[in-house]
Order: structure tokens, then C-alpha cells, then sequence
């Protein structure tokens, strides 16, 4: 098995790689799929963001994104206490993904915050998919209906574009076209496909 660590700043494009990478034989194991799953209704991680956030962040039993967004993104240590609770069991249930994906298989782990969270040394590949600054802002202006001061914040709550470049082995850069990136994917690949075959 060959576990790599995909990350990269919001609105990077990272889910476009992890995309393309599962059509060309990755098990993707993605980090936010995975904290929607862990937060639904009766589990021990919802109950204890209610214990902590209060019912304001429950529409009809249901974990309110939108809603808890709105408190930890203007507050430092709220968006620390989320994290202390959905961040343990995200990564519970990715181990168990991880352990049932075989030892032949390219395992891509999709962590947006993989940097902020000390785990790129878990990993035999980080890969880092990189977009300027400006590029992230119009993508999130354009595709979440921000502001631009709202896209900066959502930017700014994450680690640095060079603390990801630093902790990359390899960097996706994504400010050009789509074929431009496919390209680099495909590079990649060849290189993960090669390295899994030769353990």
C-alpha cells in the first residue's frame, strides 16, 4: 500500500485531483466526506458539538453547517473546540477505510487541513495542490456566493500557501487549465502506480 496525503488551500482544486485520481485507480479517503458522516444524527460527535455550541447549531435534528460556520469562523478558540471534537473521530474512521483498502492499492487521504494538523509526516507522498492567492478568492466569490471579505477569512483560518509548499513533496499547481493539470496528474500517477508496484 502506498498512503498518500493530498492537501492544498481551499478552493485549490483539490477535489478535482482526488477526482481524477480515483478514475485512474486511487482509493480516495476524503476528510470533509468523512466529518459530514461522523456528525450525523446519534453519533457521539454531534452530541458533543450540541453540548458545546448549544441547539442553535441543529436545524430538524441535523447538524447546522452554515450555522456553526458562521461561530467558529469568527472565533479562534470555537473553531479549535470543533476541531477537538470532529477531527478524532474523522481520522477513527479513515484508519478504518485505510486498513480495508488492501496492500496493493494507492490510498489518497484528502485533508484540507493535513499541514495544520501535523499529519503530513503520516504519509509516504504529500502532494499539495496549489493556487494563488487571487485565484482562490474569485473561485470562492464565484462558486460559494462570498465576499471577498468572507473569502479572505475562510483563507486566512488555514495554514500558509508556503507552509504547504514546504511540507509538499510534490506540488499540483492549478491557476491554468484544466489540461494543464490533468497533465501534471498523470505524471503523478505514473510515479505513484511505479512506487506501489515496487514494494
Amino acid at each position: 500500500m502506498l498512503r498518500v496525503g493530498l492537501t492544498g488551500g481551499i478552493a485549490s482544486g483539490k477535489s478535482m485531483v482526488a477526482a481524477e485520481l480515483a478514475t485512474r485507480g486511487a482509493v480516495i479517503i476524503d476528510a470533509d466526506v468523512l466529518a459530514r458522516e461522523v456528525v450525523e444524527p446519534g453519533t457521539p460527535a454531534l452530541a458533543a458539538i450540541v453540548d458545546r455550541f448549544g441547539m442553535q447549531v441543529l436545524r430538524n435534528g441535523r447538524l447546522d453547517r452554515a450555522r456553526l460556520a458562521e461561530i467558529v469562523f469568527a472565533d479562534q478558540i470555537a473553531r479549535r473546540d470543533l476541531e477537538r471534537i470532529v477531527h478524532p473521530a474523522v481520522r477513527v474512521r479513515a484508519a478504518e477505510l485505510d486498513r480495508a483498502a488492501g496492500e496493493a492499492a494507492v490510498v489518497v487521504h484528502v485533508i484540507p487541513l493535513l499541514v495544520e494538523t501535523g499529519q503530513h509526516d503520516d504519509f509516504d507522498l504529500v502532494v499539495t495542490v496549489d493556487a494563488d492567492h487571487e485565484t482562490q478568492i474569485q473561485r470562492l466569490m464565484a462558486r460559494n456566493g462570498f465576499t471577498r471579505a468572507e473569502a479572505e477569512s475562510r483563507i486566512a483560518a488555514q495554514a500558509s500557501r508556503e507552509d504547504r509548499r514546504r511540507n509538499a513533496d510534490v506540488i499540483l499547481h492549478n491557476a491554468g487549465s484544466m489540461t494543464q493539470l490533468k497533465q501534471q496528474i498523470d505524471a503523478l500517477w505514473t510515479e505513484l502506480s511505479s512506487a506501489v508496484a515496487r514494494q
